[in-house]
């Protein structure tokens, strides 16, 4: 038995489910600020004040959930939940960490998407969505420096991750609906280039770390998946949308914008891009994850049916992530295969994340709102100051703007 999971076995007696429901609720609800305040809010909780983790078994769980897709911080509150209470401890604290912000983007989504909202609402949302291409930026400008330090000191090796970047970037804005298709060739191509030698292999046989790369299970049945769900229109292209959000989002919550704004806006018109830009901003400035963005475009394309199931599909995989492996994140985290893997994917995603600024930024149609974008740009690129407080003041300026009579 690894000692890892030797020290999973031994956490006793488990915390109460009450407790979990009643802390990882509260972090859902304060959580603002994704997933570092997620992060730190959950360290504080499990490590510094109640001491049912140690550091070294909180560092891990981070280290291993920041290589799975999805939504890290809300598999690192899931598996925080599995190592306290078992599976039902994993189920009850991602629920709870989910709900709150599920319950206000449901209610945000009804008035912004209103079909004759208030002139003070339509002018917060467009001041908002000025901010959401600077956001972009400064979320990928934020990823590249660890990215960049797990790709060595190789020249080669520093030559991929610049070609993956801008692969990324270049598909962000011409790839559509097959973004995920390169960010998954990205990887792929990673771990074939790293791959060991057959010699290697075997010599290396038996070992729990070097087994079949995980990255190359989704290729399997993501063809049949993805045919289906655009076959399928309506619920099923949603469903497929968020299958990719929750499954396929490799390097940070970010990247989820430019898998969702091709699908949302051009493919199934279920939004304007002003909307898709105001939806960002409502998955920023709410507190819990990111990804529940998502929820904002299921709303847009089915009401509350449509938001509850896009929520649903994208948070699934996380949960199946985090219970089905999680006795095997330590050697998952140690896997050459895993690591290589996600050394071609995360720098294409970065680059994505990047790109899709370009076409966030060709939606804005006013002028003030070019002059929010800049604002916002110098408060978190060059000040690198909060993402909420750059969201709040773009918009209300957009509010002071449309009760000045300007255009929303």
């Amino acid at each position: 038995m690894q000692p890892r999971q030797q020290t999973e076995a031994a956490v006793s007696p488990p915390v109460p489910l009450a407790v979990i429901a009643r802390e990882w609720g509260r972090i859902g609800i304060t959580g603002f600020g994704g997933p570092p305040a997620h992060i730190a809010l959950l360290r504080r909780l499990c490590v510094q004040r109640n001491a049912w983790l140690s550091e070294a078994e909180f560092e891990d769980g981070i280290a291993a959930t920041s290589l799975l897709p999805g939504p890290a911080s809300t598999q690192l509150a899931i598996f925080c939940g599995r190592r306290l209470a078992g599976p039902l401890g994993a189920i009850v604290g991602g629920v709870c960490f989910i709900v709150p912000g599920l319950v206000m983007i449901l209610g945000l989504s009804a008035l912004f998407l209103e079909h004759s909202p208030p002139a003070w609402v339509n002018g917060a949302a467009a001041g908002a969505g000025a901010s959401v291409p600077a956001i972009a930026v400064a979320a990928s400008a934020g990823l590249v420096p660890a990215s960049w330090r797990r790709a060595g000191r190789a020249v080669r090796a520093r030559g991929r991750w610049i070609g993956y970047l801008l692969a990324g970037g270049v598909a962000a804005n011409l790839a559509g609906a097959y973004l995920v298709v390169v960010l998954l060739a990205c990887g792929l191509l990673e771990w074939l280039v790293t791959r060991p030698s057959r010699a290697e292999r075997q010599a290396a046989r038996g070992s729990p770390s070097d087994g079949a790369s995980p990255a190359r299970k989704p290729a399997a049945w993501l063809v049949p998946v993805a045919a289906k769900a655009l076959a399928a229109g309506g619920l099923g292209s949603l469903a497929w949308v968020a299958v990719k959000v929750g499954a396929l989002s490799f390097g940070g919550g970010f990247v989820i914008i430019p898998l969702m704004q091709h699908d949302a806006v051009h493919t199934y018109h279920w939004m304007t891009t002003a909307q898709f830009l105001g939806a960002v901003a409502l998955g920023q400035v709410t507190p819990g994850p990111v990804v529940l963005t998502v929820g904002v475009v299921g709303y847009a394309a089915a009401g509350v049916a449509g938001c509850l199931l896009a929520v649903l599909v994208a948070f699934t995989p996380s949960f199946v992530f985090v219970m089905a492996g999680g006795r095997h994140f330590d050697a998952f985290r140690r896997s050459k295969a895993a690591q290589s893997f996600l050394g071609g994917a995360g720098p294409a995603a970065i680059g994505a994340i990047a790109g899709a600024a370009i076409t966030l930024g060709l939606g804005l149609t006013q002028l003030w709102q070019v002059a929010v974008l800049v604002l916002a740009a110098g408060w978190l690129l060059v000040l690198r100051r909060g993402v909420v407080p750059a969201i709040l003041g773009a918009a209300a300026i957009g509010v002071v703007v449309v009760l000045a009579g300007g255009l929303p």
